[in-house]
């Protein structure tokens, strides 16, 4: 098996351990201003986070910085003002990941389902995901999770739903998996999400 250490160099394709901070912000300009394919956006400024109403002025500010360099985003939330930011994504030219967050808190997952239903209907959603990370914090049941899962792709049927989750839970559940039209699979290399979407076949 290969060390941590290799297996990071081989992800990245690029040794950072032999180079220097200067030559680090460098490397990231560089791949900024070549454009990535999608970000995980998150409106919130200093002194703002998870629960703070978020005002539309602020998301198209935020849009506006980063759309020069991506063609896609990922949304955490349909609640809190979030719900507007498929719809200025679009009205942007972005292409959207619209996730509802789901917790122990059923009123506030009731909340987040709907508004990603209605997102959905409204055609400002290009891939709908159920959730985040709930097998892996132990939130909901898996039953809980799929009967959310089965009552959105009935909402909306033509549009790609998934659940994003570390890697590995995927093939510890085979039900979430095969109810998925695409798996949102994170991996964290380097301590940061990476989202590698992929289609699911049965």
């Amino acid at each position: 098996m290969a060390a941590k250490s290799d297996t990071l160099i081989a992800l990245a394709g690029f040794d950072f351990s032999a180079v220097s901070a200067d030559e680090l912000k460098t490397a990231y300009k560089e791949i900024l201003q070549a454009g990535v394919h999608g970000i995980c956006f998150s409106p919130y400024l200093e002194g703002q986070a998870p629960g703070t109403l978020i005002r539309e002025d602020q998301i198209r500010q935020r849009v506006n910085a980063i759309k020069p360099y991506t063609k896609w985003i990922r949304s955490f939330s349909c609640t809190d003002g979030n719900e507007a930011i498929p719809r200025i994504a679009h009205e942007s030219g972005l292409k959207t990941l619209v996730g509802a967050w789901l917790g122990k808190d059923l009123s506030k997952n009731e909340a987040e389902i709907e508004n990603l239903i209605k997102i959905g209907k409204a055609g400002d959603a290009d891939i709908l995901a159920v959730g985040n990370e709930v097998m892996y914090r132990k939130d909901l049941s898996e039953e809980a999770l799929l009967e959310y899962m089965s009552y959105v792709k009935a909402a909306v049927p033509d549009i790609p739903m998934g659940y994003v989750d570390a890697y590995y839970e995927f093939t510890k559940r085979p039900r979430i998996t095969a109810a998925c039209d695409v798996l949102l699979a994170n991996c964290y290399p380097f301590g940061k999400v990476v989202i590698l979407i992929i289609p699911y076949c049965i």
